[in-house]
């Protein structure tokens, strides 16, 4: 099974450059199953209804969120009606949505994703291990699920890697969101788990962090902000990882990271076997 995961959608540039190239990257990478973290893809702050529903059109499977999963306020009963959408498991459980979700890809494999929230430099959320635990009971790799992913929306590097060792051997993907950074260690653990620090944005790099330069450098400098934030409106690139499962464990048997468009060097993941 190919399974790609696609880091933070920012703001208009982001979703468009996703939503316009999401169907060929189907195609010519042989996807099975596609999640995407999209909580900027709503001017850098949320997410809606109609940008869901147009990832969904595209050929996501599965949508994410994070930290600003409920800054569009009037979009907030939309979590509790759309099950492909997801905010962190770890959340309040009398928060709207649910924070995992088992799904039936287009062949008609089980993909179970979880998300979850971390807890340094992060504001306050419940433990991650009780929520990531309370949602792998009864789905076991290889059985109930033909693969499963956690989406790990985390600021610390450290956290992020301590739940993808935690995790080695039991799910096929751990991925890291939220900082917006493609990071260099895409691997697969020595248990068989794939795993990278952070999928990066799909947003424009001509940026700070996916935000207009501007008011970042200003209050750099001058310690204030005289204005809100808003998205860089230049070329995205789509920033994320794909890998290769195992028909009968669900543990990964490859790891790449994938960058395409925009100003970061293009990495493609291989051809898959059978498909050159």
């Amino acid at each position: 099974m190919r399974i790609a995961f696609l880091g933070d959608i920012m703001g208009r540039t982001g979703r468009e450059a996703v939503i316009g190239q999401l169907p060929e990257l189907r195609r010519s990478l042989g996807l099975d199953f596609i999640i995407i973290n999209a909580e900027n893809a709503a001017g850098g702050f949320g997410i809606t209804r109609g940008i869901a529903e147009d990832l969904f059109d595209a050929g996501a499977d599965c949508l994410t969120t994070g930290n600003h999963a409920f800054d569009q306020r009037d979009e907030i009963p939309f979590f509790d009606q759309e099950t492909r959408l997801l905010r962190p498991a770890n959340y309040p459980a009398s928060n709207p949505g649910r924070g995992a979700g088992l799904y039936t890809s287009r062949d008609g494999r089980q993909v179970l994703v979880i998300q979850v929230h971390g807890q340094r430099f992060m504001n306050p959320v419940d433990d991650m291990v009780p929520a990531i635990e309370r949602e792998l009971e009864g789905v076991k790799l290889g059985r109930e699920a033909d693969a499963i992913v956690v989406d790990v929306h985390a600021e610390a590097s450290s956290e992020k890697y301590s739940v993808g060792h935690y995790l080695d051997g039991r799910v096929s993907l751990v991925c890291g969101s939220h900082t917006h950074v493609p990071t260099a260690d895409v691997q697969v653990l020595p248990a068989g788990t794939a795993y990278q620090t952070d999928a990066g944005m799909c947003g424009d790099y001509d940026s700070v962090i996916g935000m207009d330069k501007t008011v970042p450098i200003e209050q750099l400098v001058t310690k204030m902000r005289s204005a809100r934030m808003q998205p860089a409106a230049g070329p995205a690139t789509i920033c994320g990882i794909v890998v290769d499962t195992d028909d009968k464990t669900g543990l990964s048997t490859g790891a790449w990271a994938l960058r395409v468009g925009g100003r970061l060097a293009e990495t493609l993941p291989p051809a898959r076997a059978g498909d050159q």
